[in-house]
């Protein structure tokens, strides 16, 4: 499709590295990956907004993007970036580091927009963080995302994910081998889901209280994506992960 900008080629590392994260999520699940209205994903510039759930995320994610044909740059925490090996593959992949809660957090934000403007497609949690609702829904998000959104004049996709939290445990790697066996004799489904952009286009940017009203939309329309991958799970999870902490003090309330 075309879009006017140039599109963001990504490194042969990353490139790679996608189709492998197919092979380990198929190793230990069933991927199931849906797109809510066919054809509208695209080349960048675009934002893909997706909820938290599990360590296991981001290799789920990696794999459902490929088989849609999308190489995402990832705003991944700084301690991924600060491990000797990973932190290597992560700045030659291209991916971009937020250290969150650091006076270096607004470089993340320079360095997405400049990304967007090359053509990127880029990968964030507007959580924050993985999520300790006890339901597991998504929590009150944080505004960088829609601020992007609205500055960079690019469409957000929400993506919903569901089944991560039940291959791997939160505290990872704590519990990692009993986990992964368990996995391996009981593979579970993990499900993707793609929905409709996210309509901001009522929002001025710089308006008062505007960066907050739009991040509700996108946590919203995450949570719309994804009641239907757990509508026999519509309260609590039935899996319970009893080294998840809990934490109701960023519950979010539909606006």
């Amino acid at each position: 499709m075309e879009t006017g900008h140039p599109e963001w080629r990504a490194p042969l590392l990353w490139r790679t590295a996608q189709p492998l994260a197919r092979v380990v999520v198929g190793a230990l699940a069933r991927l199931e990956v849906a797109d809510e209205i066919p054809g509208h994903l695209r080349p960048g510039p675009l934002l893909l907004a997706a909820n938290h759930i599990s360590p296991f995320d981001p290799i789920v994610l990696a794999a459902a993007c490929d088989s849609v044909r999308i190489a995402p740059r990832i705003m991944a925490t700084g301690g991924l970036f600060r491990a000797p090996l990973v932190g290597a593959a992560m700045r030659q992949a291209g991916h971009i580091r937020v250290d969150r809660g650091a006076r270096t957090v607004a470089e993340a934000m320079t360095a997405a927009a400049d990304a967007l403007a090359g053509g990127a497609v880029i990968l964030v949690y507007p959580e924050g963080r993985i999520g300790l609702d006890p339901g597991l829904w998504p929590e009150r998000g944080k505004t960088g995302v829609a601020r992007l959104a609205l500055s960079c004049g690019v469409p957000v996709i929400p993506v919903a994910q569901w089944g991560a939290h039940e291959v791997l445990p939160y505290r990872a790697p704590k519990g990692l081998v009993r986990a992964l066996a368990r996995t391996v004799t009981h593979r579970r489904v993990v499900r993707v889901r793609f929905g409709a952009p996210v309509d901001l286009a009522d929002l001025a940017p710089g308006a008062p209280g505007v960066a907050r009203r739009a991040t509700d939309r996108i946590i919203d329309a995450i949570t719309d994506t994804l009641a239907p991958l757990r509508s026999d799970e519509p309260d609590r999870p039935r899996h319970v992960d009893p080294g998840r902490p809990v934490d109701t003090s960023r519950s979010h309330r539909r606006s």
